[in-house]
């Protein structure tokens, strides 16, 4: 088993894994719009913390992976019948993809220019 989904099959089952992440969450200091900065800040480093080191590309492999399977096609649903919670991704949002480059870029020329 891969780092990226070893660690997302613990967080799934550990409370206080759980706990930690939104911890770290709730004191994460930038926009959690901005999706790959919050895994690189927040999710990744926690990861590093549980031995279970991985990139973010290999999150997003593992999510679009993830995403894929998770596919059904529209098939109704009986009166009564119980639904399903659509699985929850870091980087693929609810389907919300936006790669944060160009902001991440501009984020950074401005913090070159105020000389922090």
């Amino acid at each position: 088993m891969k780092p990226v989904e070893e660690f997302f099959a613990r967080y799934d089952t550990d409370p206080a894994l759980q706990a930690k992440v939104e911890e770290a969450l709730a004191c994460y200091p930038g926009s959690l719009e901005l999706r790959e900065s919050v895994a690189e800040n927040v999710l990744i480093p926690i990861a590093e913390a549980e031995g279970l080191p991985f990139t973010v590309q290999e999150l997003r492999a593992y999510e679009t992976r993830k995403k894929l399977l998770n596919m059904k096609p529209d098939v109704p649903v009986e009166e009564g019948e119980p639904v399903e919670d659509p699985p929850t991704y870091w980087l693929l949002e609810s389907g919300w993809e936006w790669d944060d480059t160009t902001v991440r870029k501009r984020e950074a020329l401005l913090r070159d220019i105020a000389g922090d």
